[in-house]
């Protein structure tokens, strides 16, 4: 099934075009490599469809492989979340799953072909002393007094390493290269450190684990990935990548190229901080809808579909750049606009009475689920002597003309039935409204009056005695700084105390339990999807997923 309908080209396609042409390779694998330490989020939605996207457009394959290296932040619950994300946003990988975990003796085997070839050592120095010795980018690293080891001594260090006789942190297996090199990351980078951690597949079988620069790339090598795709903060790290490969006498040599990260506004894409949200319970869990983790957009109502389409639009490049919260939220929208059956709510409820109407009157009016796709139906809506109108719909003393709200003496059409005219209000003690009385228009029905006056405004509405109580969850942005990434300090500092608003209010009975459908464009206020997390039977919460545009308001 062709997922990525749109083909866009990027600099990666003209990579592989010409690898093709030249006969580099014959086919196109590539692997998306997460570690499953957390929920993916939208930047790792673009890496997705990036690699599922190449192999299909080529007809080659992409691996799923769980770069698994690091067991104290690692768990199954993260590695099943991230398969369903993937299936979720539509796309298989090829064979069976794979994980670094997988290729533990092959790492270790290569490991000590680096020993055997003098490239690479026992260290006993700390990790600050480490990072102490290796210098800064205007002076270069001094070498390890351990450095100097023989072959023979390192292969014993190595073994005591894998037999557990160090204590954690007490030594590591680093590189031997340069410790003058231009790059820091060939300043005898460390190759394995010791863990004494259970690991989620293969329990307490070893004690030491290979970084993520060693197994990455041999784990491509092993896999016969052709084309190794990562995000910008790896370019540095590639001359290592093709030293490690170069140095252990694998027949296979993959490349590795880089791409922009996904930076977008207002939104934080580092799941070590997104981490923090989550433990610090200053979000739900990695589903609340304020983050942009796969399963949170989901929840937030997001579909597949408009998030592959985003990852589309945005494309594939080497220059950073931020972008804004509004292009994906027009993704949304597009898709919900085609998609999405109409529903009328009263999010802030008054209550109007129509004077002219019998006690008890009520009549089925006629509405369509989709103004411009009557395929999708219709559906009838009680209108009755007592009707709710949303609170921010009424104005006792209209100062602005352009505005169409409800005034007294003024008339408005109700959506798909009566004009009606708000005759006089009553409040109480406190001077709050409570409820508007108005007359309408018994010859309005789906026409204009019959005198031919103008009627300006349009509001939504919901009958008082044939309605469902509903919850409105109404998301906003997380944060208050554009670019929270750059926080340094307490996030927690930063967080909108209204990204998140309740309202109890009412929705036709149009729905009921079970839902004929979870997503909704709630006339006028936005897109819902219906939250099975807090939903009960005749009491649906909905999540707003986002505003409509300003100019679809009115």
């Amino acid at each position: 099934m062709n997922i990525l309908m749109n083909y866009r080209p990027n600099f990666i396609h003209y990579i592989i075009d010409k690898d093709l042409e030249s006969k580099k390779c014959t086919d196109v694998r590539t692997r998306f490599a997460p570690e499953p330490n957390g929920y993916l989020h939208i930047g790792h939605a673009k890496a997705i469809c990036l690699n599922f996207g190449i192999a299909e457009r080529y007809h080659g394959q992409c691996n799923l492989r769980f770069d698994d290296t690091n067991p104290e932040k690692e768990h199954e619950e993260y590695v099943e979340a991230i398969k369903h994300d993937i299936q979720w946003l539509g796309f298989v990988w090829h064979g069976d799953v794979h994980y670094s975990s997988d290729y533990v003796e092959e790492f270790y085997h290569y490991a000590i072909k680096l020993i055997k070839k003098g490239l690479a050592y026992v260290d006993e120095l700390s990790t600050n002393e480490i990072k102490q010795y290796r210098g800064t980018l205007t002076h270069s690293g001094k070498n390890s007094p351990y450095r100097s080891r023989s072959i023979k001594e390192n292969l014993i260090y190595f073994s005591k390493m894998r037999d557990g006789d160090f204590p954690e942190g007490g030594a590591c297996l680093r590189a031997k290269i340069n410790m003058s090199s231009f790059s820091m990351v060939m300043r005898d980078p460390v190759l394995y450190r010791i863990k004494y951690a259970p690991h989620h597949r293969i329990g307490e079988d070893w004690c030491i684990y290979p970084t993520y620069d060693f197994s990455h790339c041999i784990s491509d090598a092993i896999e016969g990935i052709t084309h190794s795709l990562c995000t910008l903060e790896f370019q540095d790290n590639r001359i290592l990548y093709n030293w490690i490969l170069n140095n252990i006498d694998i027949n296979i040599h993959p490349t590795q190229y880089e791409f922009s990260r996904l930076n977008l506004e207002y939104v934080i894409t580092s799941k070590r901080k997104l981490n923090i949200l989550v433990t610090k319970n200053i979000v739900e869990g990695w589903d609340d809808p304020r983050i942009p983790t796969i399963s949170g957009l989901r929840r937030r109502g997001y579909t597949a579909r408009s998030i592959r389409e985003f990852c589309h639009r945005i494309g594939v490049s080497k220059q950073e750049s931020q972008i804004k919260l509004s292009f994906l939220e027009s993704c949304i929208r597009a898709d919900l606009n085609k998609n999405a059956p109409r529903l009328m709510a009263v999010i802030n409820p008054i209550k109007i009475i129509i004077n002219n109407l019998p006690e008890g009157y009520e009549e089925k009016v006629e509405m369509p689920n989709h103004p411009n796709n009557f395929k999708m139906g219709f559906r009838y809506v009680m209108f009755s002597k007592e009707i709710f109108i949303d609170r921010l719909d009424f104005c006792e003393i209209l100062h602005d003309k352009k505005c169409y709200k409800l005034t007294l003496g003024k008339e408005v059409r109700l959506r798909y039935a009566y004009v009606i005219k708000a005759e006089s209000i009553q409040k109480d003690n406190r001077g709050n409204i409570i409820c508007i009385y108005c007359s309408y228009d018994p010859y309005t029905l789906h026409k204009n009056p019959v005198d031919g006056r103008k009627i300006t405004g349009v509001i939504h509405w919901v009958s008082a005695t044939r309605n469902i109580a509903a919850e409105f969850r109404l998301y906003d942005k997380l944060f208050t700084h554009p670019n929270p990434s750059s926080i340094t300090d307490n996030l927690s500092n930063n967080i909108d105390p209204k990204s998140l608003t309740i309202s109890k209010g009412v929705v036709e009975d149009s729905i009921v339990q079970p839902y004929n459908s979870s997503v909704y464009q709630i006339e006028r206020e936005g897109y819902f999807i219906i939250d099975k997390r807090y939903s009960k039977k005749y009491y649906p919460v909905f999540n707003r997923i986002v505003t409509l545009k300003k100019s679809n308001i009115y």
